[in-house]
């Protein structure tokens, strides 16, 4: 309640992702691919989504490197036209859009610990604008809760509309059913 400056945006960080996984657990395929009327967006289609948004975020975004090789090994996806292609989930089954997202975090939380630990929120990041000016790290930390905040949002009006389920924060007690379970740091 009263911790300090990185504790807080790794709690914030956190508390969105178990919030967001809660809201995409235990989803059947077709359950993963169900729309709402009024929009494309699907849980799965968010699970991949955000996979990407951490792994870019810890890659190119902090030093400049590629994301993982998976998201680029298809000649036709390219930095320009990656975003759009990360929503299409066609051929890909529940277990694997859970995995790609269980995987990822932990990953991406490893990295983010050790940053915090070498004190680097205020070490410049490799994005820039268009003047040079570099994010610091604690701007792409605050990016990815932004990220979280407007997805997770998404994520629990097309939960609602699958099966009902519905909450701010998921249950002290609950455990993923599906997927590499990553809740909790």
């Amino acid at each position: 309640m009263a911790a300090g400056e990185a504790d807080h945006l790794v709690g914030m960080l956190e508390r969105l992702r178990a919030t967001f996984r809660w809201k995409a657990d235990g989803l059947s395929n077709a359950q993963l691919e169900t729309p709402l009327a009024t929009s494309p967006i699907t849980v799965g289609g968010l699970l991949k989504h955000l996979a990407l948004c951490e792994d870019f975020l810890f890659t190119w975004k902090l030093d400049g490197s590629d994301p993982r090789s998976d998201w680029l090994r298809d000649e036709a996806v390219t930095r320009e036209n990656l975003w759009d292609l990360s929503w299409d989930t066609s051929g890909l089954s529940a277990d694997e859009l859970y995995d790609l997202w269980d995987t990822t975090v932990i990953r991406t939380r490893g990295q983010l610990a050790t940053l915090i630990a070498n004190g680097a929120l205020d070490s410049p990041a490799f994005v820039s604008d268009p003047d040079g000016n570099h994010a610091s790290v604690r701007r792409l930390v605050c990016d990815l809760i932004e990220e979280y905040g407007r997805h997770t949002g998404h994520a629990d009006l097309l939960r609602e509309a699958v099966d009902g389920r519905v909450g701010e924060d998921p249950p002290s007690d609950w455990r993923p059913v599906s997927g590499t379970s990553v809740t909790s740091p």
